[in-house]
């Protein structure tokens, strides 16, 4: 049997909604013609999603597994039901349904990640056996499917399975610098985790001959790391939710040089307005965290008198898995880290 391309024949309520908005999907692991069927590895959470989780249960290993274990449960895919985000996965393909044979670059036995959100891929627990609070990665027993329409990459030998899931799970960052900087650029990089790492390389790499890129980062150990990886030329260490004294610090360092292009890749709220004051009225903001509250960055700019344009956060952008992959091989300094925090593989 035919299933809809979108996954649309798994929602089981809201009826008429497609996976990622609805409340609960069948998460069967008999596939349709159309599917996919993925033995799964482990499971990245987003760090909104993990995040809110790790906060609620007290960083408690055995609780956070309930917690995600009830999620599955309740509604057949991991989306965490406060933040609304979920994540990616890595696994191994168990079948292919009869309609996608030669069509899709893969066959059975093939590893993979998923480059669709968790939050719309049925997905079956059978068991929770790691959780690393560290890395906020989930190693399990499950099973997923992945529609017609869902997007993956195979995970490349020289990189492996931890360090491919680590990355690909914010790979939509770096891939949107990419696409939006030139050289000369002045840009700004919120938050100095994952993804504002990817993001940072990205951009020294865009910017160059004589543009400058600019970290904001509340940790003081993240600072730090920036400043040994060579990512930024100027490195401040503030509190992105008091936007007048992250401006002023900015202001002062920069002598006034607003952003062209700046990046949300924090999981804090309350910092939309922060990016928007440091960056130019013709600029472009690219709000890639899950915590950004839309209201207040459009009312927030009206509210300061800025036009800037701001773009929703998209974790898909095509290609965008082979510039994450080409970040790793072509920086040692930012692979050597990722692979001490995350492991190789």
């Amino acid at each position: 049997m035919r299933g809809d391309p979108y996954g649309g024949h798994r929602v089981i309520s809201p009826r008429g909604l497609l996976p990622q908005a609805a409340d609960k999907i069948s998460n069967d692991t008999t596939i349709y013609s159309n599917e996919i069927l993925i033995d799964v590895i482990a499971l990245q959470p987003t760090a909104t999603a993990f995040g809110r989780i790790k906060k609620d249960c007290g960083e408690n290993q055995d609780a956070i597994a309930k917690e995600i274990m009830t999620i599955v449960s309740d509604r057949g895919k991991f989306q965490d039901p406060v933040t609304k985000s979920g994540g990616m996965l890595i696994g191994r393909i168990s079948a292919i349904g009869d309609d996608l044979l030669g069509k899709v670059d893969a066959q059975v036995g093939d590893k993979i990640a998923t480059l669709v959100s968790l939050s719309l891929t049925p997905l079956n627990i059978q068991e929770i056996t790691e959780i690393n609070l560290d890395t906020e990665q989930v190693f399990c027993k499950a099973s997923a499917i992945l529609f017609e329409s869902g997007i993956f990459t195979k995970i490349p030998e020289d990189l492996g399975e931890k360090l491919t899931l680590a990355i690909m799970d914010v790979a939509g960052a770096p891939a949107q610098v990419a696409m939006n900087v030139k050289p000369n650029d002045t840009v700004v990089i919120l938050g100095a985790g994952k993804a504002g790492l990817l993001c940072l390389a990205e951009a020294k790499k865009r910017v160059a001959p004589t543009g400058k890129v600019i970290c904001l980062e509340y940790s003081k150990q993240q600072c730090e790391v920036v400043r040994q990886l060579g990512l930024a030329d100027i490195v401040l260490e503030v509190n992105a939710q008091e936007p007048l004294s992250t401006y002023d610090a900015y202001m002062e360092a920069t002598g006034g040089q607003l952003a062209d292009f700046a990046v949300s890749a924090v999981n804090v709220a309350n910092t939309e307005l922060s990016l928007i004051m440091v960056t130019k009225d013709e600029g472009k903001i690219y709000f890639f965290s899950m915590s950004t509250d839309f209201v207040k960055a459009s009312l927030g700019a009206e509210g300061v008198k800025k036009y800037t344009a701001m773009i929703i956060g998209n974790g898909y952008y095509p290609g965008h898995d082979k510039i994450a992959f080409n970040l790793m091989r072509s920086n040692p300094g930012l692979r050597n880290y990722f692979e001490q925090k995350f492991g190789n593989t």
